[in-house]
């Protein structure tokens, strides 16, 4: 299971996606985010879905392996769809004693499933295509209005790529130490959720050390190479926009329109 969390892992090839400048797939990210919170109908989540099959085939990243991301979140989709499925009023489908699935709560569950997965497919496409430096550079540079009113955007951007850095790194070390506790005669699979999330307790303490020792180690790296912050500081290597980001550019506008208009049209 641990090995299936895609978020925050790059994957290096050669692509189109990969080419582009971290600020446009950061754009082209929130607008596929905003587009999925006001479909409101079928065809907009079809547009939704072929705006993501043009991003993921041209990204070149192996489905598979971008789809076992879900796996990790399994849980919450089925909660997630479940409180949607059987908690919704409207017209009766089926009701058995206390329980009744209605038609507008199937409409509601397959929109929250379909929402949740594209959710984080999409946001894997961003992270599987860009480094964590040109995520952070990006960052930076789309918040640098920020900094006319004192928000240090550098060392926001500098947090959340440490984050994300630090994701593959926390799920390697939990298999460590699963690995050797296992070979102890811990067990963790077997029994109901209550005692495998018990068995789980024994992680907690020497994941939290290692996380500590290395969040050390990181800060005293960055202070014996004299890291104060942004302030001052120039790029090895500028961002710059390239005609292919004018391209991605106008899709982004071309299918954000195409999405109001969907929701105008097939408005309830």
């Amino acid at each position: 299971m641990l090995r299936d969390i895609t978020l925050g892992q790059y994957y290096p090839i050669d692509s189109v996606i990969h080419r582009l400048d971290p600020r446009t797939k950061l754009f082209g990210t929130m607008i596929f985010i905003i587009s999925l919170f006001i479909a409101n109908s079928w065809p907009g989540y079809t547009l939704a879905t072929l705006f993501l099959v043009v991003a993921i085939s041209l990204s070149k990243v192996p489905v598979k392996f971008m789809v076992k991301g879900l796996k990790a979140v399994l849980i919450l989709l089925i909660i997630s769809v479940s409180f949607n499925l059987f908690l919704t009023d409207g017209e009766v489908v089926f009701k058995l004693w206390i329980i009744k699935i209605t038609k507008e709560g199937i409409r509601v569950s397959i929109f929250m499933g379909l929402r949740l997965i594209f959710l984080i497919v999409g946001s894997s496409v961003m992270t599987l295509t860009t480094t964590p430096n040109a995520l952070t550079d990006g960052l930076e540079k789309s918040m640098g209005f920020l900094k006319v009113i004192k928000i240090p955007v550098h060392e926001i951007s500098m947090m959340m790529s440490i984050a994300l850095r630090f994701i593959p790194i926390l799920i390697e070390e939990t298999d460590k130490i699963m690995k050797a506790q296992m070979a102890r005669g811990a067990d963790f699979e077997s029994g109901n959720i209550i005692q495998k999330a018990r068995a789980m307790v024994p992680l907690l303490v020497p994941l939290f050390i290692s996380a500590m020792r290395r969040a050390t180690d990181l800060a005293m790296a960055m202070e014996a190479r004299c890291y104060h912050g942004g302030e001052g500081r120039t790029k090895l290597k500028p961002l710059k926009y390239k005609k292919i980001d004018i391209i991605a550019y106008l899709y982004y506008l071309i299918y954000m329109l195409i999405c109001i208009a969907l929701v105008f049209v097939f408005r309830k």
